[in-house]
């Protein structure tokens, strides 16, 4: 019963995989990206943790939640309930926000509502979500949206000329007739020339029968202004057309700041209501550690109860590294390590004990300094007498464990079985690439290449920058470093961006796509592939189309059946009919060199490339397995791509470029060691092709390495903003003032 007791798991790429789990213990999996530790950690424990606990519920709670498959398991024993803290993102529409996901809102409203003067009414007049609370321009979202007239018209053009510039307004189109039939212009004449009532006619006029209409006006038909028409018709939630003009739309629409409340979501009533001459939307857009200090400061006896609650959750939010962001910030800004760690903050209060808790690589995005105050928390949370499961590549993390599981030895189907099994001192013992990676030397680079020119910033004070000058070198590898909301992404990616229009920023944004589009269609080669089979079957290409004629008629070319729970998430199911392929049983029939097109879609890189070695498509292939992507199968969807994943595929298809400047934001995501040597390896053959490569990033690995380091900080927010230093990795280790040069000294001394 100390253990939970894994036998014979077979998911994705695990091979038989047995294993005991000690119990109130740190277990970290490692292993490189494709290994196995995902299937074994998420896919089985995870996933049979959370199907067993569902079926503990009556039938009507049971039929309401997703239906979860049971894991290509044999059998989990001794296994407790689970939390899953994983990275996909805390996601809401505009009304959510941290505030709101963290609760603590809730007890910021309840303050106000007792001890705010003047008393206004109770906690939920304090919501923007309310209608007595909102602000009732714009209805509790702070923002509005408005149309340009600069970029909706172009008033050197006639009606007739198309000088209305949206999609439904073309000349012959239905809506442009109401303008030019209506009677009250001269549809030749440049919208320039018309007088201010004109003008106000055509841009602002409410519903009405207009008086002289061309004869073929209909009878009931009403003229409106087009920004109402535009209003009505696109930018009303309900309406059909929003998503089909969407991109127009954003062409046209400026979102500002709600002039009625600037911003605060809330009514003139709720404003006026103030604590220490600070209302409940001053409080909310504060950074977390100042929104402590100033609730710490409220002395009053009777709100001590509610005070004591705020300090505390206040706390866990600075102690996993977040205490740079504020209250107000929309939870769907939030990156996935961030709404990983606003997750975890709602167990570090918990008096439950004998959980699992599953964490998902926690280190994404912390600078070493926060990763420190993570580990404390992991360790709290087990000695409250709890279970912890870590997927994770940091050294510093995986240090912490009292237990190790090293997955591989390699990828995909090179993965899959169990390494390792034991204490850190035996994984720096251990064959595979984890031990290997703790047992190296970790060399500062003591011979930087020289720039061969410098990018001017001059006096940038873009978000939390305070007036900063700098200069970017170009032709070397230059690495942007410090704790999380120190201003680095602002330095580069607004201040930098502006001075090099051609900057080519490569992040971890999704990719463009719908989920039908795959590694082969992004990466440009599934043409090629349809082409190969259309020749050799004569036939169709668009037979081998999961978008098209080849597509299974059940689900679609999806292969799967998705149930949309609104609130809950998708139930996903493999699709009966098809078996997931997404083709119809007609096209497998279909061969190319003996494998029908399913069979290669289910290849993995490396596999296509021995596959189709003579043709032309190996040459993009390659590129792929040189980023780190061998082990990724041709037909792996876009949305099932980590944000590393993500970034390691634009990379594929840009790599050629020469004399360029790459910006990459925290490459090293999600990268275990070994694959990180790999992407410095890419980076060095790009500067030597002329071009000019920065890394924003956190990784100590990647630091040591480069030839010139900006240290941005020296805290996060409104005490970051500056640069700390500016140098080699030589001159960072001996920079006192540097957080993070403390940390690459230890880093380069350490004895793990």
């Amino acid at each position: 019963m100390n253990s939970i007791v894994v036998k014979n798991a077979n998911g994705n790429n695990l091979k038989n995989v047995s294993v005991a789990i000690p119990k109130n213990k740190i277990t970290v999996f490692t292993g490189v990206s494709g290994s196995g530790k995902s299937s074994l950690v998420f896919e089985t424990i995870g996933a049979e943790a959370q199907r067993e606990l569902n079926d503990t519920y009556d039938s009507y709670i049971r039929n309401r939640l997703p239906q979860m498959p049971r894991p290509e398991v044999e059998s989990i024993s001794n296994l407790n309930v689970a939390i899953i803290i994983n990275q996909k993102k805390i996601g809401g529409n505009a009304r959510s926000t941290l505030g709101t996901a963290t609760d603590i809102y809730a007890l910021l409203r309840l303050l106000f509502s007792r001890f705010g003067k003047p008393f206004i009414g109770y906690s939920s007049r304090f919501s923007f979500n309310n209608p007595q609370g909102m602000c009732p321009r714009c209805e509790g979202l702070g923002k509005i949206s408005d149309i340009d007239t600069a970029k909706l018209f172009d008033r050197e053009k006639s009606l007739n000329e198309g000088a209305i510039l949206f999609p439904t307004f073309t000349p012959g189109s239905y809506r442009w007739l109401r303008y030019v039939r209506s009677g009250y212009f001269d549809n030749d004449k440049k919208l320039e020339e018309y007088s201010d009532s004109e003008w106000d006619m055509l841009l602002h006029a409410a519903p009405h029968k207009p008086q002289h209409p061309a004869n073929d006006w209909g009878k009931t038909v009403l003229y409106e202004g087009v920004l109402p028409r535009i209003r009505r018709g696109f930018l009303k939630k309900e309406s059909k057309e929003l998503a089909r003009y969407s991109s127009d739309i954003n062409r046209v629409v400026v979102r500002q700041v709600c002039p009625a409340c600037n911003g605060a979501r809330l009514n003139e009533d709720v404003l006026t209501c103030r604590i220490k001459g600070k209302n409940i939307a001053d409080c909310s857009a504060m950074q977390i550690d100042q929104l402590r200090d100033f609730i710490a400061g409220i002395s009053d006896r009777n709100m001590q109860g509610v005070v004591r609650l705020l300090i505390s959750k206040l706390g866990h939010l600075q102690d996993v590294g977040l205490s740079y962001l504020s209250l107000d910030r929309e939870t769907s800004t939030l990156s996935g390590g961030e709404s990983q760690r606003i997750k975890m903050v709602k167990h570090l209060g918990s008096s439950l004990t004998n959980l699992v808790y599953i964490f998902d690589e926690p280190s994404t995005g912390l600078h070493p300094a926060d990763v420190d105050r993570l580990n404390r928390q992991m360790k709290q949370l087990r000695d409250k007498g709890n279970t912890i499961l870590i997927v994770e590549h940091d050294p510093d993390v995986i240090a912490i464990a009292d237990h190790i599981i090293d997955m591989g030895p390699g990828a995909g189907r090179l993965g899959g079985k169990i390494v390792f099994d034991g204490s850190l001192n035996g994984l720096r013992r251990s064959k595979g690439q984890t031990g290997q990676y703790f047992r190296q030397e970790r060399k500062l680079n003591t011979q930087p290449v020289a720039a061969t020119g410098y990018v001017e910033i001059s006096h940038a004070n873009d978000h939390n920058l305070k007036n900063v000058s700098v200069r970017i070198a170009t032709g070397i590898l230059t690495v942007v470093t410090g704790v999380a909301g120190s201003g680095k992404s602002s330095l580069i990616n607004h201040a930098l961006s502006r001075q090099l229009p051609a900057l080519r920023v490569i992040d971890q944004q999704p990719l463009r796509g719908s989920r039908r589009s795959h590694l082969a269609s992004y990466s440009g080669i599934f043409d090629e592939i349809r082409t190969l089979f259309a020749a050799a079957n004569q036939v169709s290409p668009a037979l081998f189309s999961r978008n098209s004629e080849g597509a299974c008629p059940e689900c679609k070319g999806l292969g799967k059946q998705v149930l949309d729970l609104a609130f809950m998430d998708d139930v996903v199911e493999t699709c009966e009919v098809c078996q997931g392929s997404g083709y119809k049983d007609a096209v497998l029939g279909y061969q190319y060199k003996g494998r029908n097109i399913a069979e290669v879609m289910e290849m993995d890189v490396s596999e296509a490339l021995a596959f189709f070695k003579e043709q032309p498509m190996a040459a993009v292939l390659r590129k792929l397995e040189h980023t780190g992507l061998g082990y990724m199968s041709l037909g792996q969807s876009l949305d099932t791509f980590s944000g590393g994943e993500r970034q390691r595929l634009k990379l594929a298809i840009e790599m050629d470029q020469d004399s360029g400047f790459f910006v990459f934001d925290e490459p090293t995501t999600g990268l275990h060691p070994a694959d990180i040597d790999k992407l410095m390896i890419i980076f060095r053959e790009l500067i030597d092709r002329g071009n000019s490569v920065l890394l924003i990033e956190h990784n100590l690995d990647v630091i040591r390495q480069a030839d010139w380091i900006i240290d941005m900080g020296p805290g996060a927010g409104t005490l970051g903003g500056e640069i700390v230093f500016e140098g080699t990795p030589e001159e960072l280790c001996k920079h006192e003032g540097s957080l993070t040069g403390r940390h690459l000294r230890r880093f380069v001394q350490a004895a793990y």
